[in-house]
């Protein structure tokens, strides 16, 4: 993980951020004001919330930045009609105010120019196990492993997918989101550009945090550990994990765990002194699993004792506490 990170920050440092501008106007020639170059971005469709620059030659009173509102519509001084403007990209939108603006007697051959001053329209959300979540617009063109460096890279607790989940078009009033899994290793692999997804803005990236397990008890070091090699772990590569039994250990483990459909709890036996052996199976551990190890004598320490050994603070303690309730 610590590789894959190393390798989201580095494209991060050679993917260079796309800066939010703002609207910047200069005067010229007989009093039209034009927006300048800098304030134009990537032309894309435009959408509700986004600002337009709108010159319109020679008519200074009609040249200004205006907001798209939340229909999607734009309105201009001396124009009755309220202008259709999510939708259309920055051309299509010169002619619809060209048309409106001969349609109403205001100008007899009007030349408008449309820029897009700032997208609102487009965002992208970047949340879970990344070092820096964010929220930015899709201008130009964005791709998902674009936004991982945007957010600084995956975090080294992260988990081994990312979600991406895409708002869909429907005929109805519910909206529908459509959420796809992408291993993290596939998005890096370049035999795997599929994995790489364009992004068009709307869609929310999250990433989850790696599953955990507790190892606790009579192990030389108790700890929490990241599950990191797909959805389980094993008693046998916990113990590896915490470094093996101690000197006072017993022949029995036992596994907590907490159903998260149903919220049941339940206690199973570990002969663990036999799983090392070779002479029973090895047992399957799932995310917040907890293996605990006895001592020699088969008695558990308290929930504030191993909350103290362990180190693994409140939320362990008590997870551990409702186990042995």
């Amino acid at each position: 993980m610590r590789y894959i990170t190393i390798l989201l920050l580095s494209t991060a440092v050679a993917t260079s951020a796309l800066a939010q501008q703002q609207a910047n106007t200069n005067h010229v020639g007989t009093g039209a004001t034009t927006f300048s170059e800098g304030s134009n971005l990537p032309a894309e469709k435009i959408g509700r919330d986004d600002l337009i620059g709108i010159t319109v030659y020679d008519s200074p009173e009609l040249t200004r930045s205006v907001r798209v509102d939340s229909d999607g519509d734009i309105r201009l001084p001396m124009v009755q009609q309220h202008i259709k403007a999510a939708g259309l990209n920055p051309e299509e939108l010169e002619k619809v105010i060209s048309k409106i603006l001969i349609q109403e007697s205001v100008l007899v051959d009007p030349i408008v120019t449309v820029s897009i001053v700032e997208y609102r329209s487009r965002p992208i959300t970047v949340i879970g196990a990344v070092r820096s979540p964010t929220t930015f617009q899709a201008t130009g063109t964005v791709r998902l492993l674009d936004a991982i460096s945007r957010a600084g890279g995956v975090a080294e607790h992260a988990g081994a997918d990312i979600l991406v989940s895409r708002p869909q078009s429907s005929t109805s009033d519910k909206s529908i989101t459509l959420t796809q899994r992408i291993p993290v290793r596939s998005l890096l692999n370049i035999e795997d550009p599929a994995s790489n997804l364009e992004l068009q803005g709307g869609e929310t990236i999250r990433v989850p945090e790696a599953g955990r397990i507790f190892v606790a008890g009579n192990v030389k070091h108790p700890g929490v550990f990241p599950i990191t090699d797909g959805s389980e772990s094993s008693v046998l590569k916990a113990l590896a994990l915490s470094e093996g039994l101690d000197s006072f250990s017993g022949r029995t483990a036992y596994i907590y765990r907490i159903d998260d459909s149903n919220g049941s709890k339940s206690e199973i036996p570990v002969a663990v002194k036999r799983i090392l052996a070779r002479k029973s199976p090895d047992m399957p551990l799932y995310a917040n699993d907890m293996l605990y190890v006895t001592n020699a004598t088969g008695q558990r320490a308290s929930t504030k004792a191993i909350a103290m050994v362990t180190g693994f603070g409140l939320g362990a303690a008590y997870l551990m506490y409702l186990m042995t309730r």
